[in-house]
């Protein structure tokens, strides 16, 4: 997720809001002195009306939301920080209230990733790790902006995720694959071109801060995830001083930070491609698909091979085919969980005998795996995340200039090199309205990140912490998981974070977990 970093973020932001304040000082009949000195104070001070969460009987998550106690709201901001008299947008949020009161920290802010994840179920989840350190927190989840239960945006794509596609094995199926990352960068632009200024991290950030200043708090805690790592550096840098207890796990270092996210990544995944053939092998009799390491990656070529003459047919529904079948293999390399491990095998199986040009039919998992990477049902978060990252970091190239990286990296990463190079519809983007945030701050928080993360690199984590000397840096030794905290089943692990977040003590030195 490499990327140049141009400006000091805090500094430009505190230009902008200067400038603001100063255009807009009487422009509104019986704006007070507060206003003028806070130009987002009709945002800082707003009323947060919590009510119940679900949306209707067929709600299963609200419901659930409602049973465990929790209460949701809608938080108003601004489209536009550079003009917050103008339009409006909504923030969803749900909170778990604290309940040990006489410990009480204040807001715990969660974020589960993408770009693009929401974030509104995370109290329920969190809060079972936590245990009886859950009672300190309110505990928010935040659907980001344009994302889940806040204000939509969707580009009306009629096929689901086409951010992470594979260039294919020739120069005609890049062609293609320039086309149709044209197409669909012109039919955002068409739909959604009045708002994709604002679809950025730095604007969620600010809505952060906007959720601090209603909640009456003067510093938030936070634990984000993956991109959600991210998010929390950028908010650190614009709004220094204003975190308390901070986790970041599966750190993402703004260094790798990319239009395709997994640039800089291609290695790490041929080698939990290689791992997983081989735990694959030694259950060959369930699986079915080759006695060694050898034999399984000999099927993986097979699969996608297959694919590039002709789509896989899976079921009557689904035709997978050579730019998208790459995106559901790396899917599915994420963890080294057994469990994980397991959903990946049976669906090679599944798609050897499609390779074979056997009829078969999806499990429901895959099923739904392919309705979001095959149908107008991945739209919408397809849109979200696309429009994120293309209003973070998109860059002119040169359409050229993707198909030489892809050839580059084929020898090395045969699967991986033609999805992290391919061209997205950032190239055809319009340039972000701000530079990405230069993070070069200093933030005492507690960073997690497994050694052999195939999504987010340990020397990216490294990096951060080199970033931050007051952090530390939780390492799981020889891990290849994605996701500590309450998603690998790490007692370590989980007492570590809990410990922090109990007390707002760090370690006194850099700790470790055994895989």
């Amino acid at each position: 997720m490499s990327t140049s970093r141009r400006v000091k973020a805090f500094a430009a932001c505190a230009a902008m809001l200067a400038v603001t304040a100063t255009t807009t000082a009487g422009a509104t009949a019986g704006a007070t002195a507060a206003d003028s000195a806070d130009p987002l104070a009709r945002f800082h001070g707003q009323h947060v009306d919590w009510h119940s969460c679900a949306l209707g009987a067929d709600d299963e998550l609200g419901r659930s939301l409602d049973a465990a106690g929790a209460d949701c709201a809608d938080i108003t901001v601004p489209l536009d920080y550079a003009h917050p008299g103008g339009r409006t947008i909504t923030v969803a949020l749900s909170r778990l209230k604290a309940t040990d009161t006489a410990h009480r920290v204040g807001p715990l802010l969660l974020n589960d990733g993408g770009p693009a994840g929401p974030s509104l179920h995370m109290p329920l989840t969190t809060s079972k790790v936590m245990g009886d350190v859950a009672g300190r927190y309110d505990l928010i989840g935040m659907d980001p902006r344009f994302v889940g239960r806040s204000t939509p945006l969707d580009c009306g794509w009629n096929l689901g995720s086409t951010f992470l596609r594979s260039a294919g094995t020739d120069r005609a199926g890049y062609r293609e694959e320039v086309a149709l990352a044209r197409d669909l960068a012109g039919q955002c632009e068409r739909t959604q071109g009045d708002v994709l200024p604002y679809v950025t991290t730095r604007n969620t950030a600010r809505d952060m801060d906007v959720i601090r200043a209603a909640l009456g708090e003067d510093t938030l805690s936070y634990l984000g995830y993956s991109y959600g790592s991210y998010l929390g550096q950028v908010y650190t840098e614009l709004f220094p001083g204003r975190t308390d207890r901070m986790v970041l796990d599966g750190v993402s270092s703004p260094k790798y930070y990319s239009q395709t996210l997994l640039h800089g990544a291609e290695a790490a995944n041929e080698e939990a491609l290689r791992a997983w053939a081989s735990w694959a092998a030694a259950r060959h009799r369930t699986y079915g698909l080759g006695a060694t390491r050898a034999e399984v990656l000999a099927t993986v070529d097979h699969i996608l091979d297959a694919a590039a003459r002709e789509p896989l047919r899976i079921g009557k529904a689904y035709q997978l085919d050579e730019h998208l079948l790459p995106a559901l293999l790396i899917g599915g390399l994420g963890s080294d969980l057994d469990g994980r491990r397991a959903d990946l095998a049976a669906t090679v199986s599944l798609l050897a005998r499609a390779a074979d040009r056997e009829p078969v039919e999806p499990s429901e998992a895959l099923a739904g795996q392919l309705e979001f990477l095959l149908t107008e049902a991945g739209s919408a978060p397809a849109s979200q995340m696309t429009a994120i990252i293309c209003g973070d970091v998109a860059e002119r190239r040169g359409v050229a200039s993707y198909w030489r990286a892809v050839e580059e990296s084929r020898e090395q990463s045969p699967l991986t090199g033609p999805l992290a190079n391919n061209i997205t519809p950032c190239e055809f983007w319009d340039r972000p309205a701000e530079a990405p945030t230069v993070v070069d701050n200093d933030v005492p928080a507690l960073l997690v990140s497994a050694t052999r993360d195939p999504r987010t690199l340990y020397d990216g984590a490294q990096a951060v912490h080199e970033q931050w000397p007051s952090s530390r840096l939780l390492t799981v030794e020889g891990a290849r998981q994605h996701g500590l905290y309450g998603e690998y089943g790490n007692t370590c692990v989980d007492e570590r974070v809990n410990a922090y977040l109990r007390t707002g003590r760090l370690p006194a030195q850099d700790p470790s977990c055994a895989a």
